[in-house]
C-alpha cells in the first residue's frame, strides 16, 4: 500500500496542510463525546503519531481501536496541538488486521522476562524498538569506520573444518542421518559431505588473516556459532563478530584501532539515536548518555595482567573466585577493575599463554603473549584481540601443546612461510556492545531471536 512514513509525517514541516495516507499499529485508543484519538506506530519513528478523529464526520469501526490491530489512515497532516511536530485528522480509516482482546503486550504484564517468550511480538514494544534502531545505526557506523579508514570487508566462511579458538565448541554440521552406524569416526566422516569433519565458525578470524596478509586492511561482519554451554546473561550459541585484521600491526596498533574504533562508534549513536538513548537514560539505566560521553571522551587504560592480578589479589577476601596468577578473569574482577579502580575502560594486555588462544604471539618471557580484552563498565569483556604469532615453529609448537592436528590448519601455516609478516586483529561482540550503549543487561534482549542452551524458539 502507497503511504508515507510516520516520521516523515511527524517531523516534516512542509507536509503540514497536505493530504497523506499512513500505516501502522495501534498503541493506544482515547476516546472522548465529540472526538476520539488513535496513536499509531509504524517503526520508523521512536515516537508515535496521534491521529484525531472527528466523530460527527467520520464513523470509526470498534476494531480499528483495538491494540495491537493495524490500520490505514488517511487525513490531513495538521501542527500537532500539544508539543512539537504534527498530527493527522482523519478523513478516512481502513481497517489492514484485526487484534484480538488477548493479544499479549499489555503494560501490566511485559517484562523483558515475559517478552522472551513472545520473541516475534516484543518488537513492537518501546523497549524493543529502540534496542533494534541502535543496533541497525551501529552496524551501519561500523561499515563506515573501516571504510572511511581504507579496511577491505571481507565474507569469511560460516561452514569450516578449523576450529579457531581450538576449544572444542563448535556445533557439527553434517548431512548423514541420525542413526548412521559405521565402523570408525574416520569412516563416518569420509561419508558426510565434506568428507572430513565440519562445523560452524566461531570466528573468521584465521581467514581474515589470510585476507589481511594480501589486502592489508581488512575486517569481517557477520555470525559467529559457539556450543558452549554458558547459560549466563553475557552468552549466545549464535552471535555477531566484527574482526578487523591488519598486516603489520603489532599490539599498540591493535589497541589504537580498538580504542578508536569503539569511541566512533559511541559517538555515531550519541549523535544519530538521541531519542533512543534519552528513552534508556530514563527507564534501563539512568546516567547512560553520561557514561556514554564520559567514555567517548576519556583516554582507556592499559595495564598487564600481571599487574591486574596485583591489584585483584589484594581483594582476595572479597571475590567469590579469589584470583592467582594463572587464572582466567571473572566478571566480578572485570567489574572491580573497570568501575573501583580505573573508572574507565582499561585495556588488559600480555595474559598467560596458557589461557589464551594458540595463535597469539608469544612474548620474549616464554610465559606470556600479546593478547588484550578491552573490559568496559557493566559488561566486562567486550573486545579481545592479540598480535598473531608470525613465527613458523613457535605456531607448531603451540598447536601440539594443545593437541591439535595440523592438517586442518594447513592453509594457515603456510602463511608463516611465504612471506610472513607481524599482523594483529581483535573481535568486538556485537550484541555486548549494543547492550553496552542501551544499558540492557542480558544479551538475548539485544538480538532478535536468540538461540543459547536449550532454547532455540
Amino acid at each position: 500500500m502507497k503511504h508515507t512514513d510516520i516520521k516523515t509525517v511527524l517531523l516534516d514541516a512542509g507536509k503540514v496542510g497536505e493530504d497523506v495516507a499512513v500505516c501502522g499499529w495501534v498503541r493506544t485508543f482515547r476516546d472522548s463525546a465529540q472526538v476520539a484519538f488513535l496513536e499509531l506506530s509504524d517503526g520508523t519513528s521512536f515516537s508515535r503519531l496521534q491521529v484525531v478523529i472527528d466523530k460527527s464526520s467520520l464513523t470509526l469501526d470498534p476494531e480499528c481501536t483495538k491494540l495491537g490491530a493495524s490500520v490505514a489512515v488517511k487525513g490531513k497532516v495538521v501542527k500537532a496541538y500539544k508539543g512539537e511536530g504534527n498530527e493527522l485528522n482523519a478523513q478516512e480509516i481502513l481497517l489492514l488486521g484485526k487484534c484480538p482482546a488477548e493479544y499479549p503486550i499489555q503494560k501490566k504484564r511485559t517484562t523483558l522476562d515475559f517478552l522472551r517468550g513472545i520473541p516475534h511480538l516484543r518488537l513492537r514494544t518501546n523497549t524493543f524498538q529502540a534496542v533494534f534502531r541502535v543496533r541497525s545505526a551501529a552496524a551501519q557506523a561500523i561499515h563506515r569506520y573501516f571504510h572511511e579508514h581504507g579496511f577491505y570487508y571481507i565474507n569469511a566462511p560460516l561452514i569450516t573444518a578449523s576450529d579457531c579458538e581450538g576449544a572444542g565448541e563448535m556445533f557439527r554440521v553434517t548431512t548423514q542421518p541420525w542413526n548412521a552406524k559405521y565402523a570408525s569416526e574416520e569412516e563416518y566422516f569420509k561419508n558426510d559431505f565434506f568428507g572430513v569433519k565440519a562445523g560452524l565458525s566461531v570466528s573468521g578470524q584465521l581467514e581474515g588473516e589470510v585476507a589481511a596478509c594480501a589486502l592489508g586492511r581488512i575486517y569481517t561482519f557477520g555470525p559467529s556459532f559457539r556450543a558452549e554451554n554458558s547459560n549466563t546473561t553475557r552468552h549466545l550459541a549464535e552471535f555477531w563478530h566484527v574482526e578487523p585484521e591488519v598486516a603489520f600491526a603489532e599490539l599498540p596498533e591493535v589497541i589504537e584501532l580498538a580504542e578508536d574504533l569503539l569511541k566512533y562508534l559511541i559517538k555515531s549513536i550519541l549523535d544519530e539515536c538521541g531519542e533512543e538513548i534519552a528513552f534508556f537514560d530514563k527507564f534501563v539505566e539512568n546516567g547512560l548518555r553520561e557514561k556514554l560521553e564520559h567514555v567517548a571522551n576519556s583516554e582507556f587504560a592499559v595495564c598487564s595482567y600481571t599487574e591486574a592480578i596485583s591489584i585483584l589479589e589484594k581483594k582476595n577476601s572479597e571475590f567469590k573466585f579469589p584470583v592467582h596468577w594463572g587464572s582466567d578473569l571473572q566478571s566480578e574482577h572485570e567489574k572491580y577493575l573497570t568501575e573501583v579502580v580505573f573508572k574507565r575502560p582499561v585495556f588488559v594486555t600480555d595474559y598467560p599463554k596458557e589461557i589464551k588462544s594458540f595463535y597469539m604471539k608469544q612474548n620474549a618471557d616464554g610465559k606470556t603473549v600479546a593478547a588484550t580484552d578491552l573490559l568496559v563498565p557493566g559488561i566486562g569483556e567486550i573486545i579481545g584481540g592479540s598480535e598473531r604469532e608470525a613465527d613458523l615453529e613457535k605456531l607448531q609448537t603451540a598447536m601440539r601443546e594443545r593437541g591439535m592436528g595440523e592438517a586442518a590448519y594447513a592453509q594457515y601455516l603456510d602463511l608463516r612461510k611465504f612471506g610472513s609478516v607481524p599482523h594483529g586483529g581483535f573481535g568486538l561482540g556485537f550484541e555486548r556492545f549494543v547492550m553496552y550503549v542501551t544499558g540492557i543487561e542480558n544479551i538475548r534482549d539485544v538480538t532478535l531471536f536468540p538461540r543459547s542452551v536449550k532454547n532455540i524458539m
